[in-house]
């Protein structure tokens, strides 16, 4: 492996300005469960974006890692602030996304990986588009969506079928990504992400020091000719 990058391809030197991946689907299609399975993955490097939410902590969730829980005063001053890159309400709770801390990751060259719906999605794009990659996760069915979402147990009757009939409509949406994964096998799945992301990566206007690496070949060139 040459110096200067990670396993997934991510160019470390200076001045190479971070992407943003995010992810997005209808709740229990499993954009959870890629996001921070790539985010655990230390040879990619991407950074995860932790959200604020003012919905009740699950039972298996832990305050700072999965989300940061939050009063909805407390949201409210951060979106008064315009301290928060993207926010929606779903399902009646509030999620965002602090601004300051993605911004100053980017500028540090390193990636970033978010978790976030459409609605969140759109404002991302529309303030750093040139940043920013989106992928949106289908269920293989739909009665495997309502299997998914059951078996996890950790939601009432009642919310499950307001999270389906939500997914209706955010199913919808599909058209507005940029690449879309059909979640019926996690793993091959995952490496469909690090495929996307490692494309991603190589684009030529993401590769800052390219310029430089083909004018000292060809400055090679002429001299060995």
């Amino acid at each position: 492996m040459s110096q200067g990058r990670t396993e997934g391809g991510q160019e470390t030197k200076a001045g190479r300005r971070g992407l943003i991946l995010i992810l997005s689907s209808p709740s229990g299609a499993g954009k959870t469960t890629l996001t921070r399975a790539i985010a655990a993955d230390g040879g990619w490097g991407l950074d995860l974006s932790i959200s604020v939410t003012t919905r009740a902590r699950r039972p298996s969730e832990i305050d700072g890692r999965h989300y940061r829980f939050i009063d909805r005063e407390a949201f409210e001053d951060l979106r008064a602030r315009d301290d928060l890159l993207e926010w929606a309400e779903v399902h009646g709770n509030f999620y965002g996304t602090p601004r300051r801390p993605v911004e100053k990751t980017l500028s540090q060259g390193r990636d970033m990986i978010f978790d976030i719906d459409y609605q969140g999605t759109r404002q991302v794009r529309q303030r750093l588009q040139d940043d920013v990659v989106t992928v949106f996760i289908l269920p293989p069915s739909f009665q495997e969506l309502r299997q998914r979402l059951e078996r996890r147990a950790e939601d009432s009757p009642e919310t499950i079928e307001r999270r389906l009939a939500n997914a209706r409509n955010e199913m919808q949406r599909w058209s507005e990504y940029d690449y879309v994964i059909v979640n019926d096998d996690l793993d091959e799945s995952f490496r469909s992400l690090q495929a996307i992301l490692s494309a991603e990566r190589l684009k030529r206007s993401r590769r800052t020091g390219l310029s430089a690496f083909v004018e000292g070949l060809l400055a090679e060139a002429t001299q060995s000719g």
